[in-house]
């Protein structure tokens, strides 16, 4: 059968595009393969995906999504010369499509994208970005690959710094914020397993509701915020302690770290 992808990586991100692939039927799971050097990880992905390839040397393919560090694109592109793919597609923070470009055959039609770790649950965010030889059937093939894990945007390759401080490192920030809610809420009497409990389902539940609802984060806000009740005392305090300033300031560092990794 065809080698319809394959994914060079089998780390979490990987692993996410590849179930979430196989579960949304994109591909049948022997049309797909993995490239995985890491020999505990190689074998812990060929005990759970058994009808896929798992191999850690690159294989025969037209079309690679990079799920890899930063660091490894140059040595990896260098494989991939050997085969003249037609796409190829990666996830790497910062890297740009112009310097993949510049490792691969002259040509090769390459698109950069942002994800983000919710794609393990089929609730991913990814924006995507075209090199200068991307067609639109590229993109709209690099979308059918994404939207099978989440929603899709695509945007201009110099906002995917932004994106990466926004969406790609968001989830860290809700996750923060579980901890502390989680921390608070055994500080003021309640036992850790129901603090735990309280903290995931309300986050979960307003975000299902900013998600589904059409209305504005303000006005989803207001109104739940009665005059003098206590939602308005714990705005209040964020308020005066400059909460939005300080979620600006941690985006705009996140978005300059993700322009350093690609210089």
């Amino acid at each position: 059968m065809v080698n319809k992808l394959s994914i060079v990586g089998g780390g979490k991100m990987g692993e996410a595009l590849l179930a979430g692939l196989i579960e949304s039927k994109w591909a049948e799971p022997e049309e797909m393969s993995v490239v995985e050097p890491d020999e505990s990880r190689l074998e812990e992905l060929q005990a759970k995906y058994k009808e896929t390839i798992i191999s850690a040397e690159i294989l025969e393919s037209t079309h690679f999504l990079l799920a890899v560090k930063p660091q490894t694109i140059p040595a990896i592109c260098r494989e991939l010369n050997k085969i003249r793919p037609n796409l190829v597609i990666s996830i790497a923070a910062g890297v740009t499509t112009e310097s993949i470009e510049s490792y691969l055959p002259e040509e090769t039609s390459v698109v950069r994208v942002m994800p983000n770790t919710p794609v393990m649950v089929g609730e991913g965010m990814a924006a995507i970005a075209s090199g200068s030889h991307a067609s639109k059937e590229d993109l709209d093939w690099t979308s059918s690959i994404l939207s099978a894990v989440g929603e899709v945007v695509i945007v201009e390759e110099n906002m995917l710094d932004a994106v990466t401080g926004l969406s790609g490192s968001g989830p860290a920030y809700l996750f923060l914020l579980a901890e502390a809610m989680i921390a608070a809420g055994v500080e003021n009497g309640l036992d850790p397993s129901v603090a735990d409990l309280l903290t995931r389902q309300t986050l979960l539940g307003a975000s299902s509701l900013l998600s589904k609802s059409g209305v504005t984060p303000s006005e989803l806000r207001a109104s739940v915020t009665s005059p003098n009740g206590t939602t308005a005392a714990a705005i209040s305090y964020l308020e005066n302690e400059n909460f939005l300033t300080m979620m600006g300031i941690a985006i705009a560092e996140a978005t300059q770290r993700s322009k350093e990794l690609g210089s």
